[in-house]
């Protein structure tokens, strides 16, 4: 099984520069990051970033079903359940160090990149995609944030992203995990163009055509390009799903405890497929995870966007150590059972003491493995 990053440099008509390509390749597992390919992805994109020769970056996954739904969480899996509480514990912080930081590198990026998110965006994916500079869907595209489902939380910059949504819709994405499809996507602001599929190649062509040499702005470029793009294919938009609902929705979700939320999501009238899906989502998932979600979108709203990787690494070691993630991906995806045996029985028994607990840091402010983001 293929499991890289490939990379491309497409010399531009004027000879001096470039257009750089990062396709994940591991379309077996719908591209999911393992800790080679976001080490892989992570160090050239730093070399990219300093060579000024490269003008833009298009970020891309293989094959046409999926961008990237997400980690390797089955090597997680896997981990959690063989090795010592030590042993994960030094697991969990190098992975997710090297992906938060990763994550961060295309939030601060000094160049256009584009994140051609085709198909299924998920997860790990969804914190490569939310940093790019131009988030694109095709008509086919699903964006989520599952982790609900497999008793993680809402990681990889979601403290940030989400909370930058439209007043509880953050919320309501994090503590049902619902598939969002392009045309919502578009609307609620988690993806800024559109484009068909066969667009990818006639992109790469306009973009080697540009005249970099008198262009003084390469986001505004990029930008007009894809909106030319959005032109030819927003008739091929999905109807709209959530944004129907999208007053209800942020009503349901301004309440004073996670236990509220829950029941008025679950309150909520409508006889809509998708509706439906995500109240089953919340109602079948990690109830320490809905507790998590709402401290994040309510307690961490005001952190920058270093404070929330470094909050999030922290939250992301505990849940590799509390025993929550490993049952939910042996329940989802390992056994595939689909019953996981969640330490408590619904939101209301959730000791907050544990929760308390999973946002205590396991490091020093000078200790934390990433003390340094944002200070370079």
């Amino acid at each position: 099984m293929k499991d890289t990053v490939h990379f491309t440099e497409l010399t531009c008509s004027d000879n001096s520069h470039k257009i750089a390509v990062a396709t994940l390749d591991n379309a077996a597992s719908l591209n999911a990051l393992t800790f080679d390919m976001l080490v892989a992805l992570k160090d050239q994109l730093e070399i990219w970033h300093e060579d000024d020769a490269i003008v833009c970056v298009l970020l891309d996954g293989s094959g046409d079903k999926a961008f990237c739904a997400g980690g390797d969480v089955r090597t997680m899996h896997n981990v959690m359940r063989d090795k010592s509480p030590q042993q994960v514990q030094e697991f969990c912080t190098t992975f997710f160090s090297v992906e938060y930081q990763c994550d961060y590198l295309i939030h601060t990026y000094c160049k256009p990149i584009i994140a051609w998110g085709q198909g299924i965006v998920m997860g790990g994916g969804m914190g490569l995609y939310m940093g790019s500079s131009h988030k694109v869907v095709t008509p086919e595209s699903r964006l989520a944030m599952p982790e609900v489902t497999i008793g993680l939380y809402p990681d990889v910059g979601g403290t940030w992203f989400l909370n930058r949504l439209d007043a509880g819709i953050g919320m309501f994405l994090g503590m049902t995990g619902i598939m969002v499809n392009a045309g919502d996507a578009l609307e609620l602001h988690l993806a800024d163009h559109i484009a068909l599929a066969e667009h990818k190649s006639m992109l790469l062509d306009q973009l080697q055509i540009a005249d970099w040499d008198c262009v003084e702005d390469a986001y505004e470029v990029v930008t007009e390009l894809l909106e030319s793009f959005d032109a030819q294919s927003n008739p091929y938009r999905p109807e709209l799903q959530i944004m129907p609902h999208f007053p209800q929705i942020q009503q349901a979700c301004d309440a004073d405890s996670a236990l509220q939320v829950v029941d008025n999501i679950h309150a909520l009238e409508g006889s809509e497929k998708w509706l439906a899906i995500a109240k089953s989502n919340l109602a079948s998932g990690s109830p320490i995870t809905v507790h998590l979600c709402y401290r994040q979108m309510t307690e961490c709203n005001q952190l920058s966007l270093a404070d929330c990787f470094r909050m999030e690494l922290n939250l992301s070691v505990r849940s590799g150590l509390l025993g929550e993630f490993q049952e939910g991906v042996r329940a989802r995806l390992v056994d595939k059972d689909g019953q996981p045996k969640w330490r408590y029985p619904n939101v209301a028994a959730v000791d907050s003491k544990v929760i308390d607990e999973m946002f205590t840091s396991l490091w020093s402010e000078q200790a934390h493995p990433l003390a340094q983001l944002g200070h370079y």
